[in-house]
């Protein structure tokens, strides 16, 4: 399928004006393919002119112009010509098209729990296509009625209310005008749960088989939904712009929602089937927030072209945590963004696929390989910035202009920028410049001389890394620290340039700890002069949630610039986890600790040792018996992965010594069963006998994870084989064996596979959509063998000219990551 061209793009919606849709799906033709009719009308500016279509079908039966059928019609590359266009079209697609098993279309999903069936549509962000034919690009928005015939105990959903007219035969009503990419129809014997608020339908609806987790959640899940809805018709000056708002939890999902109009599409993961942490139930509402705030930042006014698609994503992230600490039950979700998705964007800015928060887009699939953490939460933490800059006051006034002027129409960055400047009074064309046009992290550091204990000399160091030296202007918080329950002091700063002066400073006793970047306004790593880093561990737990949150990244971000000894950062956690009280810190800290510091940045033989000491630290908080059950949760979990021994660990399972209060649900009893598996102490006949005990998609995931993770020369090859050859193995399936294949314990048993990645993915990774190589080569590059050997390898593979876009940007980046570590664990950075 050709990528489409931003100068193609130009042309045809030049050309084009569309006027609507109507798309008849029959989902009752078989278990591999579905029949798509599509009907389009639209206008050509210049009669006689040619356009094309976009249509990819497993076979295309016919295509009729204005009446007139083409002979022999073809799709090339995804393309069909219409030749001769009048003034006034209409063009008949009939189509026989395939199903997906890796999200990318109308995605199939048979439920191993009782078989039954279940459907949906995968359109983002060209694979509308897949489902029926379109002129696929974003400003070309149109009214779309779609009509589904299914199987009689089905129910059909998508952005309009839908209607079932005759037994297994739906129709919905037509939408307001929306671009191709945010259409979706849904369809099965799902389960639903309905209620309304401030006069919007609102509907949940999951697989039957998950019901009951949905059903006990339904309060809380809608109490959040109605929560934002409110909000956002605050903030935002305009009520929500759609009929109505359903939220479908979906299988086997390649992200964590899609946000289509009136129809939000969820991952499974937020169906809470086990007991969780507070933690995870935020992070769900984060995502409800994020899918509703897209119904005004994606669905009232869409990116004109997909350059700006970023805008939308970037807002809706940093509206989402924003306004679930505002106005619903938690009041985590910055402390949680802190801690965790900041630090993925710190990361993914310094690789050398780093790129623009705004996209620089020549054609579709560079935008999809480019909208990353980046554009999500670079974007966000940019976004609140600006925030910083111009006051909420005036970010309100600006987002209620940009609603008004460009409301159901397309919107650039530009339009955007016109909009906030015109309410404020405020040029920030220089400042967007800044933050949005160029790449990579600043470091902040704080230099602070000092004499009898008195403040002499005070400023903050910005640098910039040598690829990309911009030097950014900061609006933050300095605070300053006393320890012993004193309430610290802030220093509002803009700093600009190279060095920043902080003649306030000068003359004061000096704190016991200075931290910049207080409560976490900007986008920077930071670090501590050294007297407030012999202070940090003493002075830590005095510090808000948030600011132990933004710490501990910035300490994580330390560790792999080669700045802070991972062995010291093991034993702050040790010491950390006697007074950690927020679930979302001790979570996020264990896993940094686990999987980024003790397993790859930590010298090999200092590991064993990290690793009891981190689990000593967890036993004694646990033994103590005042840990809540969500804190007790989340130590347990970090004992499997720190220093259970098997023994132990069966013990949990077969109902002997365990934790107090512990009580392994079905989540944590898989848990212990994949870190038994990683150690030996599970076989085969266990993991199949766990997996019929409970069948399902979550247990289908864990126990493949088990196989690939046993230590067996056997069990390793069978994984490898499914991983780079089985092409009908669901996105799911692939992930789940892939993420369990390499373990830190076993590099000699799979060291022969590491030649054998950089052999064979170039192969292997045209079986796979974009969607699915990216999570894919996450979990399967050979991220334990930080060798030099291994880099040269992966170099060797970087310099082949076969190797495709998608597959090199992806291993150049882990490759980068290694080679962090590599010099990290030598003493060469």
């Amino acid at each position: 399928m050709a990528s489409l061209t931003h100068a193609e793009a130009t042309e045809r919606g030049a050309l084009l004006r569309v006027d609507s849709y109507r798309v008849d799906l029959d989902l009752t033709t078989g278990e591999d393919t579905f029949t798509s009719v599509t009907r389009i009308v639209f206008a050509a500016r210049s009669p006689g002119a040619d356009t094309f279509l976009d249509v990819v079908a497993r076979g295309l039966r016919s295509v009729t112009l204005n009446g007139r059928r083409l002979d022999r019609p073809a799709a090339v590359d995804g393309r069909v010509a219409l030749t001769g266009l009048a003034a006034d079209n209409e063009v008949v697609v009939v189509a026989e098209m395939a199903y997906s098993r890796e999200c990318s279309g109308l995605h199939r999903y048979v439920d191993p729990a009782d078989g039954r069936v279940y459907v949906y549509g995968f359109v983002f962000i060209d694979n509308a296509p897949r489902v029926f034919a379109c002129f696929d690009q974003p400003d070309l928005k149109a009214p779309f009625t779609f009509t589904v015939t299914v199987p009689n105990d089905w129910q059909v959903l998508g952005n309009a209310p839908a209607e079932r007219t005759a037994p297994g035969r739906w129709e919905l009503a037509e939408t307001d005008p929306l671009a191709t990419y945010l259409t979706t129809v849904v369809a099965g014997p799902y389960r639903s749960f309905h209620t309304e608020h401030d006069g919007v339908p609102l509907g949940l609806h999951c697989r039957q088989s998950l019901a009951g987790a949905l059903e006990a959640d339904l309060d809380e899940v809608f109490e959040i939904t109605g929560q934002c809805l409110d909000e956002y018709h605050r903030l935002f000056g305009v009520r929500y712009p759609f009929g109505k708002f359903d939220q479908v939890f979906v299988p086997e999902f390649s992200v964590l929602s899609l946000d289509h109009p009136g129809c939000v599409l969820i991952r499974e993961l937020y169906l809470f089937q086990s007991a969780v942490p507070w933690s995870e139930r935020e992070t769900r509402a984060v995502v409800v927030a994020h899918g509703l705030s897209l119904m005004w930042l994606a669905g009232l006014v869409t990116n004109t072209w997909w350059d700006d698609l970023w805008l939308g994503q970037a807002f809706a992230d940093y509206m989402a945590h924003r306004v679930t600490g505002d106005v619903t039950r938690f009041r985590g979700p910055l402390t949680t963004f802190a801690v965790r998705r900041k630090a993925q964007a710190y990361v993914a800015d310094q690789r050398p696929s780093t790129h623009p928060v705004g996209l620089t887009a020549p054609d579709v699939r560079t935008v999809l390989l480019e909208l990353d953490r980046i554009s999500y939460f670079k974007g966000s933490s940019a976004l609140r910035q600006l925030a910083a800059l111009i006051g909420t006051p005036g970010l309100r006034a600006g987002l209620r202009e940009y609603f008004t002027r460009h409301a159901y129409g397309t919107a650039t960055f530009t339009d955007f920028l016109a909009a906030l400047g015109d309410a404020t009074g405020t040029d920030l064309t220089d400042w967007a410049r800044t933050w949005f046009t160029t790449c990579d992290v600043n470091t902040l550091i704080p230099e602070i001389t000092v004499s009898d204990d008195v403040i002499t000399a005070a400023a903050v160091r910005q640098t910039a890394s040598a690829a990309h030296p911009t030097l950014r202007p900061h609006t933050l918080d300095i605070g300053l620290y006393e320890g012993g329950g004193a309430a610290p002091e802030l220093l509002r700063t803009q700093l600009a340039g190279a060095r920043t002066e902080l003649p306030e400073l000068v003359g004061r006793p000096t704190p016991r700890l200075v931290l910049l970047n207080d409560g976490d306004l900007t986008y920077a790593k930071i670090r501590f002069d050294e007297r407030s880093g012999e202070a940090l561990p003493e002075l830590l737990a005095e510090l808000s949630p948030l600011n132990r949150a933004m710490v501990w990244c910035a300490l994580l971000m330390a560790v792999q610039d080669g700045a802070y000894p991972a062995a010291e950062h093991l034993g702050l956690v040790a010491g950390m986890l006697d007074r950690e009280s927020v679930p979302a810190i001790v979570v996020e800290v264990l896993e940094q600790a686990r999987n980024d510091v003790a397993d790859r940045f930590l010298e090999p033989s200092l590991r064993p040792a990290a690793m009891a000491a981190v689990a000593d630290g967890i036993r004694r908080r646990l033994a103590d018996g005042a840990p809540t059950g969500e804190v007790r949760l989340c130590l347990a979990r970090g004992l499997v992965e720190f220093g259970a021994d098997p023994a132990e660990l069966l013990a949990w399972l077969d109902g002997g010594h365990r934790p107090a209060g512990l009580e392994p649900d079905a989540d944590l009893a898989w848990r212990i069963r994949y870190r038994l598996a990683v150690l030996g102490a599970l076989d085969e006949d266990a993991i199949e006998a766990a997996y019929h005990a409970d069948p399902g998609t979550a247990s289908a995931q864990f126990a493949a994870k088990c196989r690939a993770a046993r230590p067996d020369p056997a069990a390793k090859s069978a994984a490898w084989d499914a991983i780079v050859g089985d092409a009908d193995l669901s996105n799911y399936g692939l992930w789940a064996l892939a993420e369990g294949f390499w373990q830190p314990e076993q590099t000699e048993l799979t060291e022969p596979y590491v030649d054998r990645f950089f052999a064979e993915m170039p192969v292997a990774a045209k079986l796979r959509g974009d969607l699915a190589l990216d999570v894919l080569v996450r979990f399967l590059y050979p991220r334990y063998a930080a060798t030099p050997a291994t880099l040269d390898l992966a170099d060797a593979l970087l310099a082949r000219p076969d190797v495709e876009l998608p597959l090199r940007r992806r291993v150049a980046d882990f490759t980068d990551d290694l080679r962090r570590v590599v010099a990290c664990r030598t003493g060469e950075r």
